[in-house]
């Protein structure tokens, strides 16, 4: 043998390890959305509260919780045209010193209006940051994506878990403005480690630079903003008005966008990758079954069964477990086995584990089983959740990747309030209009949900067998 030549044993295989740098950066960037998350968990469990000290009704109060949704969808629109403009990092440090700013404002607020106000700022921060974190993980992750979204969604997971204990604390021995100004010492201790520990932004050309789609944003932002208001209030003259303008709007932004191709708030040339097309439906699908099965298990267990909300919330608590344990080992089940059999393997688990439920709702309710079916739902939801979006995120080019978080983050919010307005209508058509109040009233509920689970299982067969390899720059 020459010199030249080698054996196999001499080419050593590129390292499994995650450089410890990339793993610092992504747990810096992964605080602002576990903040956000956090936030919004708080405030849910302790709106009653809020409303109370505040001297407001609870159709009043719900505009805290409703004020930051409509700012966090009027701002969606924005990230990728921001990036280009600020910077990756420059963005991310202004929105995260925004929001915590905000909390202060929300702690300091004396009136409902002004509480609402300064959640109307969080929002506008806080709806930057999801989309934003999974930007730049998905930049830094290379062949690593499935470990990396893997690892980045376990903080966000924690929230609903951990969330009701911290609100419950805080109300135990601090008045409610404590809620928001805790956010601050974490919110200062971020912005100072993610300007230590992000990398600086690359400078794009002026020449490269999108020109800003006016048009395009008086349509996207408004008629997504209105839409998603229209589907969570249906039920009401006005909420149906609000949703028709809203998908009217959104027609106009899609003939709009069509004609203006690179040059629109968001590319829906996109689209035309397949992978990334089928990541973002099984993504919306996904995210239709979670919120419906988030307003169904609940009220099954409260007025079908007649548990106390206690009681309810305790039995409600593996499906948060079941996905938090499962996210650690999502990286290395993607790339063993592909994504496709672990995201559809998961959509299959949380239609299994569906099942029993639905035989409880006419049958014999076992509490041990309820918690069974659960921690399967949440691992199952976990499973189909990293492998998808790794999948479409590695389609995308480097360069198209804040446009593709973006619209990406834009069709799966759509999927939470078109998957409640599914359930709620079916609901309250089975029920004849009124709170069910037996546990038969749910089957067809049930059944609904579990149709829901099916169009989740055929979306993810549609996915690739592996994630392919990280797409180069170049226009979709």
């Amino acid at each position: 043998m020459s010199a030249g030549e080698g054996t196999a044993s001499d080419v050593s295989p590129p390292s499994d390890r995650i450089d410890p740098r990339v793993l610092k950066i992504c747990a810096v960037v992964l605080l602002g959305p576990l903040m956000a998350q956090m936030d919004a968990t708080v405030v849910s469990v302790s709106l009653s509260t809020i409303g109370h000290e505040l001297g407001a009704s609870i159709d009043a109060a719900q505009w805290i919780i409703g004020g930051y949704l409509l700012a966090l969808a009027l701002m969606l629109p924005l990230n990728a045209w921001l990036v280009d403009r600020l910077g990756a990092k420059r963005l991310y440090l202004a929105c995260f010193a925004a929001f915590t700013l905000a909390s202060v404002l929300c702690g300091s607020a004396s009136t409902l209006a002004g509480l609402v106000g300064a959640r109307v700022l969080q929002g506008a921060a806080g709806g930057l940051l999801a989309p934003m974190a999974q930007m730049m993980v998905a930049r830094i992750a290379g062949r690593h994506m499935a470990r990396m979204i893997g690892y980045s969604a376990m903080p966000v997971l924690l929230a609903p878990i951990v969330g009701p204990s911290v609100a419950g604390a805080i109300l135990k021995y601090a008045d409610w403005p404590w809620l928001f100004y805790v956010n601050l010492p974490i919110g200062v201790l971020a912005v100072l480690l993610a300007a230590w520990l992000l990398p600086r932004d690359e400078r794009m050309p002026a020449a490269q630079r999108r020109a800003f789609d006016f048009v395009g944003f008086v349509l996207l932002s408004p008629g997504l903003a209105a839409m998603l208001y229209g589907f969570d209030h249906l039920r009401d003259p006005g909420g149906v008005a609000f949703g028709l303008a809203g998908v009217a709007l959104l027609g106009a932004f899609a003939w709009h966008a069509a004609r203006r191709k690179s040059r629109a708030l968001i590319d829906l040339r996109l689209f035309r990758i397949r992978v990334f097309a089928v990541a973002a439906t099984t993504q919306c699908l996904a995210n239709a079954a979670t919120f419906a099965g988030q307003l169904l298990m609940p009220l099954f267990l409260v007025a079908g069964r007649g548990f106390t909300p206690t009681h309810a919330g305790l039995l409600l608590a593996p499906m948060g477990v079941g996905m938090l344990c499962v996210s650690p080992a999502m990286g290395y089940l993607t790339e063993r086995f592909g994504c496709r059999a672990v995201a559809a393997g998961g959509a299959l688990l949380t239609l299994a584990s569906t099942l029993p439920i639905l035989w409880m709702s006419s049958g014999r309710f076992s509490s041990a089983l309820m918690g069974a079916c659960l921690l399967a739902r949440g691992a199952g939801q976990g499973a189909t959740g990293v492998p998808t979006l790794s999948a479409g995120y590695a389609a995308v080019p480097r360069d198209q990747l804040p446009l593709a978080t973006t619209a990406a983050n834009i069709v799966q919010r759509v999927g939470g309030p078109v998957g409640t307005t599914v359930l709620a209508i079916v609901v309250a058509t089975t029920a004849g209009g009124r709170l069910p109040s037996v546990p038969g009233a749910f089957t067809t509920p049930f059944v609904a949900l579990i149709a829901l689970h099916l169009l989740v299982f055929a979306a993810a067969t549609r996915l690739p067998i592996r994630i392919p390899q990280p797409a180069a720059a170049g226009r979709p």
